[in-house]
């Protein structure tokens, strides 16, 4: 007889809905639906358009270039992103490599604070299961800021800074503060960047210790501790307070 399967926790539920986002768009530039071939094509011209734009960079790589490496005809990049700086914004916003943390997973109020930060950090470390992809993001990011296009700005005005706000108002919930201050953002940043370093030092374990990171598996044990250290950040941020608090009222 079959096992029923446990049910999903919070943080799951979260993640699965993140990562239902990290899915590339089934349409074309003028939204229409692609079948299976067209999807494929589109994916072939997203994987070879990286590699290029991440060692050469936007100026230097030709759309002729990336149709040869991606075997397709160069009227599809026309088609599927209207032109190449239209390809250029969906390799740098890929989903697969470079997902994007909806500011609507903060405002959960019935959602434990373990959740929601579980919910945050898989939604970047998912993305190493991706193996070298991640690698040629990181590279392609290194570049835009090197040789700036705009879409590294856009980045933080349009996805990271609502990101960040909305784990700041989070965490002042947490906390039982009304307003932010900075050491309510220097945790934000705090909690974040245990993720963000990951990634950033993905080639660095892959040398010192690369178990860490071999498979899926040990990719969410990873997970599962920079959560158990975002917690101890966040408690700890809240007796500090609480301990101010009380030393403020004895003297």
């Amino acid at each position: 007889m079959k096992k029923p399967s446990p049910p999903k926790t919070a943080s799951q539920a979260a993640s699965r809905s993140i990562q239902s986002k990290m899915i590339a768009p089934s349409t074309t530039h003028a939204g229409k639906p692609l079948r299976v071939d067209g999807i494929e094509a589109r994916t072939r011209l997203l994987d070879s358009a990286l590699q290029l734009f991440a060692e050469r960079g936007y100026a230097k790589t030709s759309t002729r270039e990336i149709a040869r490496a991606a075997d397709v005809n160069i009227s599809a990049i026309s088609y599927y992103f209207g032109d190449k700086a239209g390809l250029y914004h969906a390799v740098f916003n890929d989903p697969r490599s470079n997902p994007n943390v909806d500011p609507a997973i903060f405002e959960q109020p019935e959602t434990q604070l373990r959740d929601i930060l579980s919910a945050l950090i898989c939604s970047f470390t998912d993305s190493l299961k991706q193996g070298e992809m991640v690698d040629k993001c990181m590279k392609l990011h290194f570049r835009e800021m090197l040789e700036p296009t705009g879409l590294w700005v856009e980045e933080i005005d349009t996805m990271i800074r609502p990101a960040h706000q909305g784990l700041v108002r989070l965490l002042c919930r947490y906390l039982g503060i009304q307003r932010a201050d900075d050491d309510v953002h220097r945790l934000a940043f705090s909690v974040t960047g245990l993720a963000v370093s990951l990634m950033v030092s993905r080639d660095l374990m892959q040398v010192i210790r690369p178990a860490l990171i071999a498979r899926p598996r040990a990719i969410d044990v990873y997970s599962s501790r920079l959560v158990d250290y975002a917690m101890a950040m966040c408690e700890d941020e809240k007796r500090r307070r609480l301990l101010d608090s009380s030393d403020n009222s004895t003297s």
